[in-house]
This record gives structure tokens, sequence and C-alpha cells, in this order.
């Protein structure tokens, strides 16, 4: 006979893997609520705040380690490409609203303006790479499945689970088509290798790439 799962336990796992994730959302949500200012300044805040919290918890975290893989590498770098080559392809969600763009607040070129392109540039390759990650393909997919999630294989196929995963991630995009078809890439990468690391890795260059195309050709529309 199976030991029931310790309920305490549970709770502490689903804490650390879904805690930075929704700090990071509510902070989002708050941007629009600083004046124009507040984009920039909060998206330091909740990087440095979500980020750090998911990196002080990470011991109690197996699952949230970084893997190299050709495989992780090319699909990071396939996701890019689709994403910019879907660009005006599709609907959007939501309004256009002002773009993301330091140097109009800050001035063109200015110091200010180069450090939040920095700051934007490392959070999204590395802490949303690694937040989302944890909080879709390790926690969402898993609890989705079972109550004792952690018991659950990263691997264990379950397609309804898959689909919500999927969609959630996708729609939480405002480019939802893309959002969609990396959601699936990552998942079926975690799902191939019964690890987390591949996916992480190929969502942190997916990010960089975008990062540096958005620098280089002034596409703010993407952040």
């Amino acid at each position: 006979m199976s030991t029931p799962p310790n309920a305490a336990a549970l709770d502490r796992a689903l804490l650390v893997r879904a805690a930075p994730f929704v700090l990071l959302v509510v902070l989002t949500s708050l941007q629009t609520s600083f004046g124009p200012g507040g984009a920039y300044w909060l998206y330091l805040v909740k990087t440095v705040l979500a980020g750090g919290l998911l990196w002080w918890w990470r011991k109690e975290i197996p699952e949230l380690r970084w893997n190299f893989s050709w495989s992780g590498l090319a699909v990071g770098v396939l996701i890019a490409v689709v994403w910019v080559g879907l660009d005006d392809r599709y609907p959007k969600l939501g309004g256009q609203g002002t773009p993301w763009n330091p140097h109009l607040y800050f001035g063109e070129g200015s110091p200010a303006a180069w450090f939040f392109v920095g700051v934007r540039l490392a959070g999204s390759t590395v802490m949303v790479a690694c937040l989302e990650e944890v909080f879709f393909r390790s926690f969402l997919y898993r609890t989705l499945q079972a109550r004792d999630f952690v018991a659950v294989p990263l691997n264990r196929i379950s397609w309804g689970a898959l689909a919500i995963t999927v969609v959630v991630f996708g729609m939480e995009h405002r480019e939802w088509l893309p959002g969609l078809v990396c959601g699936a890439a990552y998942h079926g990468l975690v799902l191939w290798r019964n690890r987390l690391g591949d996916a992480i890795l190929a969502h942190a260059v997916t990010n960089f790439l975008l990062g540096l195309w958005i620098i280089q050709r002034g596409a703010w529309q993407f952040w």
C-alpha cells in the first residue's frame, strides 16, 4: 500500500514553483499604474524579485537545471525564426498600446535607455525562460494530472493536460499564435528528454535571439 503524499510537502512544492510566476504576473499587471516609466522600472523590479525568489528556492526544485543539447538549441533558433516570420500574419490579442522602447522615454542612446534594454534582454533570456518553464512544463502540466504532481514523471503523456498547458501558455502572450507553436515545441522537448533543462535552453535561446532582433531592427513591438 502506497504512502499518501504529505500535504505540507505538496503545498511547499506548489508554492516554490507557482509563487514566482504569480508574482511576475501581478507586477506585470501593475506596470500601467505607475505612469509611462512604470513599464521600465517595474520590469527591473519584477526581474529581481521573481527571479530572486526562484533562485532562492532553486534547491527545492530539482528539475530546475540547464541541459545543453543540440535539439534544444535548434528548437530555440527555429522558434525565434517562426516568431518573427509570423508577425503581421495573424490578429494579436489586445490593443497595440505603447511599445516598450526606453529610447523614447529616456532619450535616444542614453545610458538609462541602454541599461533598461540590457535588463530586458537579461530578464527575458534567463529569468523568464526558467520561471515559465518551471511553472508551465513542471508544475501546471503535472498538477493537471495528479494532486501529488511531484510524483508524476515529466515525460508522462496526458493529451488533455498537454493541450491545456500549451493553450494557456500561448494565450499568455499577445502574440498567441507563435506562443502556441513554441509552447508545443518546448513541451515536446520535455516529453522527449524527460527533463526540463532542454526546454529552458530552447526558451532562453528564443528570447535572446528575439531580443537581439528587436534591438538591431528597432522592432520594439515584440517587447
